[in-house]
């Protein structure tokens, strides 16, 4: 009796809080940067299967009886016609369709297909918060995938190496009502965790963004047409930042269309520099942003202006007092920009990105090769005897941390020498400085130095007895014969490295399963304690039975997601605010 009714295959979470539903629909999902954030992609086939029931009326009976007459097999039709007398036709078996059609009179229910326009919850699994299931619009398109706006894969953690996703089809009118309203995707944009912007730019758009914005990018009228026409822009042009020989727009211009007015915000982006007296709009990289009455004055955009989870980002400002519809119509429309951008612009990346000079490598082996000396050092230092140990440490722990400080330092000069040859213009630079992608440890990786591997925060020690692999002598203690590599990935790894690197990364692979597991049933626990607890209209927090487990919400009254990043208020922005508006006039 017990097994039958406890755990995740019993009766009650099997059977009673999860069932297998109606009116859904899975497969993979594929990315369509032209869909706006709130639109999902459904395929014709899935679209011709799942129904909407609607009501006859005197306002729609032509429409209806349009439907019925194209029936199961053309999209958009309908799969059945319910009579007032609760009979149910399936149209796959009627011959004369027209005939069915002409009985159809108010109060009847059709059937129809799924179509564009309507509304359907998505939903990705695990769902570990409230975003993983929101509300979209459908899109019925041709092919076989879920087509999904490239701005939600951050809330529903979804990427298309393979990713399925369920699609459910609410029924009634107030079901639908209350998608549209609640989960909508616009609606979901500020995270209910800490009231930051949880959906945002990432990868190419925050490339485009940049080559778009900074000094050097200058555009001719039919280049700008060309951008504004692709996100439907149906404002004015304004006037060209250079007249003669021929009138040129800068991208600052262009992305400024898309601000609403009446925002004023200033950040430093993404590429600052961190100098150590910040010259503000006068900064040569062109870092600091400054946004007055909805003009990008000064800055490149990068992550910090509209990437996703960037708290105080321009896109957060812009959600907080335009609102979401504001935001998405903004986001869908410069995103739209940006990929046309990127895309007649070409951006890619190749060997090439990561070669550097002789004289680079020279410095690099040089400092490799000190490192080792030094790592050497340290080790006879250490079987003299004449080690000082660090408090609360064996020699043997001490000498380990000062050999990983060691190859660390060497790891990350060997990184600098490789920046300082790959200019702003390498396309691998670029999207490691925005936020795109990537990082100066990638980076550095790939031209420069693979460094330490490691198991357990150590270097790796176990293999065979008194050593890692036969290749090295019993009790070597030396940089190579514990895993540092000292090739790049660009150059390639000799076998013995290549031993360590997988040995480093089989740890990840392993640490990923064991923390998945642990962390859902610790989430599971969490939601069946917590599950009951409620604020009641006199802003209390207590349990079903109404024992009060705190007398104001969080102790101070604040809605998370209502909140500026967990600030209940934003002093800062409010001085940029009026002093923003001082500056204007």
């Amino acid at each position: 009796m017990a097994q039958r009714l406890k755990g995740k295959e019993g009766r009650f979470r099997s059977n009673l809080s999860g069932k297998r539903v109606d009116f859904s629909a899975r497969t993979v999902i594929s990315p369509d940067p032209n869909l706006s954030m709130n639109e999902v992609g459904v395929p014709e086939q899935i679209a011709k299967i799942l129904t909407i029931p609607q009501r006859v009326t005197e306002w729609n009976i032509e429409e209806m009886k349009e439907l019925v007459i194209r029936g199961p097999d053309r999209h958009p039709g309908s799969n059945y016609l319910i009579r007032t007398d609760g009979r149910r036709v399936d149209l796959r078996f009627v011959k004369e369709r027209s005939v069915i059609a002409d009985t159809i009179e108010p109060g009847f229910i059709v059937e129809r297909h799924l179509n564009t326009g309507d509304i359907v919850l998505f939903n990705r699994q695990p769902s570990l918060h409230r975003m993983s299931i929101m509300a979209h619009e459908v899109r019925v398109m041709p092919y076989r995938t879920f087509r999904l706006s490239l701005y939600v894969c951050p809330p529903y953690n979804a990427d298309f190496d393979g990713d399925e996703m369920n699609l459910h089809v609410p029924q009634s009118e107030e079901s639908r009502a209350e998608a549209r309203v609640l989960m909508r995707v616009q609606e979901q944009i500020l995270s209910p965790r800490y009231g930051g912007p949880i959906i945002g730019a990432l990868q190419d758009y925050i490339s485009a963004a940049f080559l778009l914005t900074r000094k050097s990018s200058l555009y001719t009228l039919n280049q700008v047409n060309q951008l504004l026409a692709t996100a439907n822009y149906e404002g004015s042009l304004p006037d060209p930042a250079i007249i003669a020989p021929v009138p040129l727009w800068t991208g600052k211009q262009i992305f400024s269309m898309f601000i609403p007015e009446g925002i004023n915000i200033s950040f430093k982006a993404n590429i600052c520099r961190k100098c150590q007296v910040c010259k503000r709009e006068d900064c040569e990289f062109d870092a600091y942003v400054i946004v007055r009455d909805g003009n990008l004055q000064f800055g490149v955009v990068d992550e910090k202006a509209f990437g996703a989870g960037e708290p105080d980002s321009l896109f957060h400002r812009i959600i907080k007092e335009k609102g979401p519809t504001a935001a998405r119509v903004f986001m869908d429309s410069v995103g739209r920009v940006l990929i046309r951008l990127i895309t007649d612009r070409g951006f890619s990346m190749g060997l090439n990105d990561v070669t550097l000079p002789r004289a680079a490598s020279q410095r690099i082996k040089r400092i490799l090769s000190d490192a080792d000396t030094k790592v050497n050092q340290l080790i006879e230092t250490y079987k003299r005897g004449e080690l000082d140990p660090n408090p609360g440490q064996t020699l043997l722990e001490t000498l380990e941390q000062r050999i990983m400080a060691t190859l660390a330092e060497a790891r990350d000069s060997a990184g600098e020498v490789a920046g300082e040859h790959l200019g702003l213009e390498n396309s691998a630079v670029i999207m490691a400085q925005t936020g795109a992608r990537g990082s100066r440890l990638n980076l550095s990786q790939m031209a420069a130095v693979v460094g330490q591997q490691a198991v357990r925060g150590e270097r790796i020690s176990r293999g065979y007895v008194g050593r890692t692999l036969p290749h090295f002598e019993r009790g070597d203690l030396g940089a190579r014969a514990r895993g540092f590599v000292t090739s790049s990935y660009k150059s390639g790894l000799d076998p013995i490295e290549y031993w360590f690197h997988a040995a480093g990364g089989r740890e990840g692979l392993v640490d990923t399963a064991v923390r998945t597991s642990t962390s859902g049933y610790m989430q599971r626990r969490l939601m069946t304690a917590l599950q009951d607890l409620k604020v009641e209209s006199d802003g209390t927090v207590r349990t079903a039975p109404g024992r009060i487990v705190q007398f104001r919400f969080g102790d101070d009254g604040v809605d998370p997601s209502k909140s500026d990043h967990g600030r209940s208020v934003n002093i800062d922005i409010a001085i940029e605010k009026v002093l923003g508006k001082g500056r204007m006039k």
